[in-house]
């Protein structure tokens, strides 16, 4: 018979909670990886696997997950904390190199209390439409964060990645969109949401040509920029590094 995994979300923010029951191998190591990818596009505090009810027939599909902290490490940048794993699924682990960044606990419960005690980032995050009105929509709420975070300096760059990437979702994804602008670790991070699978692509326009340049300058004015897939759609972030607060 075929393995069975089930990922199953219990909760998504402010901490996500994943629970994974079921059989790990080179036949489900994918659907595990799928799902821990949707937990972090929701951009929580922390992501819990809970592995209590895992049992790992292959170890070679834990190189899956390993992809997955590799990418999660600049984006979102958020903790991963494996809960219950046995001996031999945490050897596994901490034998490759890409999961270095993962977290242990041994109950999963205690590990959410201690996560929901501790002190958020500062995030802003709504729903939108597919319409132009939302540009203007962005502006507005990245402004009103820059000056309550007292990153003010930032506000013109950070305003104009957020147009260009909530106008690409207007233009192409025509989906309704989740936008999330948050400050972590002294980088002024925006992001959007959709539910189109199409990856975009930052393209080198000639002078003459009308349109294709929003994302290129997007990878000029950022840090670093990227897209997360997720099995419904994707999420394409930036970073950018802001001055202290005053």
């Amino acid at each position: 018979m075929p393995s069975q995994l089930v990922c199953r979300p219990e909760r998504d923010l402010p901490v996500a909670v994943l629970r994974v029951s079921g059989t790990l191998d080179r036949q489900t190591g994918g659907a595990l990886g799928a799902a821990v990818r949707r937990s972090l596009a929701g951009q929580p505090v922390k992501v819990l696997l809970d592995m209590t009810r895992l049992r790992v027939g292959d170890p070679v599909a834990l190189a899956g997950l390993g992809a997955v902290v590799c990418q999660a490490e600049e984006f979102p940048a958020v903790p991963i904390v494996v809960c219950g794993a046995d001996p031999r699924t945490r050897d596994a682990l901490a034998g490759d190199r890409d999961c270095a960044a993962l977290e242990y606990a041994d109950d999963c419960d205690k590990a959410l209390a201690s996560a929901e005690a501790e002190p958020g980032d500062p995030t802003v995050r709504v729903r939108l439409r597919p319409v132009p009105e939302a540009c203007r929509q962005v502006r507005h709420l990245v402004t009103q964060a820059c000056a309550a975070w007292q990153r003010s300096e930032a506000t013109a760059t950070a305003t104009l990645v957020a147009t260009e990437l909530v106008a690409n979702v207007v233009r192409h994804a025509h989906t309704t969109m989740e936008f999330t602008v948050g400050l972590r670790g002294g980088r002024l991070t925006v992001a959007v949401r959709d539910g189109s699978r199409l990856m975009p692509r930052a393209l080198d326009p000639a002078v003459t040509d009308a349109g294709g340049r929003g994302l290129r300058l997007v990878r000029e004015l950022t840090d670093a920029w990227g897209v997360l897939p997720v099995t419904d759609g994707k999420v394409v972030w930036t970073q950018l590094t802001t001055g202290a607060a005053g």
